[in-house]
């Protein structure tokens, strides 16, 4: 597909959109830079909504269709504005095998939420990871970024009380 500039006005004032037409701009409008564009915007508002996704398919000549087909396929990119905090746990082999939906099961217990869902008030979005490469600290799951080694419900348990509480 050839690369070509193309004027297509920023859906807002919001300083973050410079971010994306900036990766744009780089990769000179090019179709093939359309993972590289959804991950820009995903890292500057958090997810990926109809607005980003028009913007992104209009910008890079693309349908929509395509647009939205990538962002649904790939794990990574989300559709819907995260929790205040984020806890992932690894559902690869490893992790599986030593507990991880034990884990996810604790989860849904405590929060009422299952993966890929957020708590009703905003505070904690649950991802299930096919695998996260920590396979030797199975089971491991991600709280804030951070890899946390060997979890066990317990640890669940007390993280998800301290998120969940009104003072966190």
């Amino acid at each position: 597909m050839q690369a070509y500039p193309v004027s297509v006005p920023l859906p807002s004032d919001d300083k973050r959109w410079k971010l994306v037409a900036a990766t744009m701009r780089r990769h000179n409008y090019n179709a093939t830079a359309l993972i590289e564009v959804l991950h820009t915007v995903q890292e500057s508002f958090g997810y990926l909504d109809d607005v980003a996704l028009r913007f992104v398919a209009s910008s890079l000549r693309l349908p929509m269709s395509t647009v939205f087909g990538v962002a649904t396929f790939y794990h990574f990119f989300s559709l819907k504005p995260p929790g205040e905090h984020t806890c992932v746990v690894c559902m690869g082999t490893g992790c599986y095998v030593k507990g991880a939906a034990r884990l996810m099961q604790t989860i849904e217990e405590i929060a009422g939420v299952k993966a890929g869902q957020t708590t009703a008030d905003g505070k904690v979005s649950v991802v299930a990871a096919r695998c996260i490469g920590a396979c030797s600290l199975s089971p491991a799951v991600v709280f804030d970024g951070e890899v946390i080694p060997r979890v066990q419900p317990a640890t669940i348990r007390d993280q998800f009380r301290r998120w969940m509480s009104h003072d966190a």
